[in-house]
């Protein structure tokens, strides 16, 4: 069931409707009850392996609990460790393993392993394995207690909203609030509600309309190279921003109308001033369990410069594979980790030269300096990472390593640097008014990311205005949705991009 359906509008209600009707203690059961009915709405085969991975890691947090010794205390935590991953690994990387394989054998001369296994990867199971054991590692470390109610604890690695593609939540903060079950609040409903509507625009009206143009682009990048795909790239950018962050809205307003708060998976990443920053602002959750539960265990910034470089291109490695088997996923980890450690050289350069510069001003005597243009320069480093970040991107969108390469060979291939103004753009799928429709939207977008940017929570700016404001800005948008969302006999219905990881 996909959250741009009828189905989804239809059963949220519902949902919401018993959830408040029920009793207090007994709402987390209904909740469990619709959250794997909503999981099976895709192949009710692989809700075993959701269970699966709720029955072991339950049982094993709560046998590591009763165990004294900590010696049997790790091994316990790695067995459970080892098998889920061991799970994901086989659903998620047999293809990609054996293709390995089979390129190692071909230079030694020998047959390839056969490639007859016709597995379909389970929908969600890299962001509910990675909830699951970041429950586990926080009972290990006893920073949380082990849930004794395995319901409960069902309910929290199946909470429908943010079971398919995040934000991955944290045992402190969702297990807690599980325990503990909101009155019903008029204040969440409305910005729930207005938050499930605005992630519905991103999804429908930007990032599905986005997705017909570097579709028409990426599969024929050779009848339209250049200037064509370095378009397409930047579209591309603001489509999976849009597509992600559209999910993990409509997420949150869900929750938020049950009275359960999700946590901001993205705050306004394109306007970074570096790709560190970028990092801090996209898909906040698996940013943060990396850094919690890889960097930090691997050394973090202890140990010197160089063994912190060493981490930070580790986990963009290991984030990169996350994301997908394939060598482009993996290249698209390194690269933004690449750009990291030059971005963190840089700095210690600059730090360099600024403390020689400092010992050579008291000998010469200070310099008079021309006053520099602080908002040109924040704009620069802003351009600079979104260029950095979209071409980084190209390799995420390309379906593969070799392919990457050949649309990168496309893209410097041609100087038609024109069609950015002679109205060329119009006609790869997107034409005319929806064009328009999608450029004002995507100005929209950057004009509500700016006050986030700024540390304001534009949805509580939005419900303290007049109420004729609050109508005509609800109007506008479900009207935009409406008459310019991506669905109908002449679009099929877009899934969100990251339910394939």
């Amino acid at each position: 069931m996909l959250f741009n359906t009828p189905q989804y509008i239809i059963f949220l209600p519902i949902v919401v409707l018993v959830y408040y009707a029920m009793p207090g203690r007994a709402r987390y059961i209904w909740l469990l009850f619709t959250s794997y009915y909503f999981y099976m709405q895709w192949n009710p085969v692989y809700v075993l392996l959701l269970f699966l991975c709720t029955f072991l890691t339950y049982f094993c947090g709560r046998f590591m609990e009763s165990l004294s010794g900590a010696g049997k205390k790790k091994a316990c935590f790695a067995i459970c460790i080892l098998v889920n991953l061991g799970i994901l690994g086989f659903f998620k990387y047999i293809q990609f393993g054996v293709s390995i394989l089979n390129r190692l054998l071909s230079f030694i001369h020998v047959g390839e392993v056969s490639r007859e296994f016709d597995i379909l990867l389970p929908v969600g199971i890299s962001f509910y394995t990675l909830q699951a054991l970041g429950y586990l590692i926080d009972v290990y470390r006893g920073d949380i207690y082990a849930e004794k109610n395995f319901l409960r604890y069902a309910l929290f690695v199946s909470f429908f909203p943010q079971l398919v593609a995040g934000p991955i939540e944290r045992s402190k903060n969702l297990l807690v609030q599980l325990n503990r079950p909101q009155p019903f609040s008029y204040e969440n409903v409305r910005k729930g509600a207005l938050l499930v509507l605005y992630g519905l625009f991103l999804k429908m009206v930007i990032a599905d309309r986005a997705a017909v143009l570097v579709d028409t682009v990426y599969q024929e990048s050779a009848v339209y190279p250049g200037f064509y795909v370095a378009a397409a790239t930047l579209f591309f950018s603001i489509q999976i921003y849009c597509d992600f962050y559209g999910y993990s809205t409509i997420a949150r307003g869900s929750a938020m109308i049950m009275g359960i708060y999700l946590m901001e998976n993205f705050n306004a990443p394109y306007y970074s001033k570096s790709v560190k920053e970028f990092w801090r602002r996209w898909h906040i959750s698996l940013s943060g369990w990396f850094r919690d539960y890889l960097y930090i265990p691997l050394g973090g910034n202890r140990g010197g410069w160089l063994r912190r470089q060493r981490n930070i291109l580790a986990v963009f490695t290991v984030s990169g594979l996350w994301h997908g088997a394939s060598f482009a996923f993996v290249f698209w980890g390194l690269l933004n980790g690449i750009y990291q450690v030059t971005e963190d050289a840089a700095g210690t350069i600059k730090g360099w030269a600024g403390k020689y510069a400092g010992k050579w001003e008291k000998i010469l005597g200070k310099r008079e300096e021309k006053p520099e243009s602080m908002f040109s320069k924040s704009l620069f480093q802003t351009l600079r990472t979104f260029l950095l970040v979209s071409f980084a991107w190209l390799f995420f969108r390309a379906g593969g390593m070799s392919r990457a390469l050949e649309i990168l060979r496309n893209m410097f291939r041609g100087n038609n640097w024109t069609i950015l103004f002679d109205g060329s753009l119009y006609e790869l799928g997107v034409a005319g008014n929806e064009m328009n429709v999608l450029l004002a939207s995507i100005l929209l977008l950057f004009a509500v990311d700016y006050h986030k940017y700024r540390g304001r929570d534009v949805a509580d700016l939005f419900l303290k205005q007049g109420w004729w404001f609050r109508v005509s800005g609800i109007m506008l948008l479900l009207f935009t949705i409406l008459l310019y969302g991506c669905y109908g006999e002449l679009y099929d219905i877009q899934q969100f991009i990251y339910f394939q990881f």
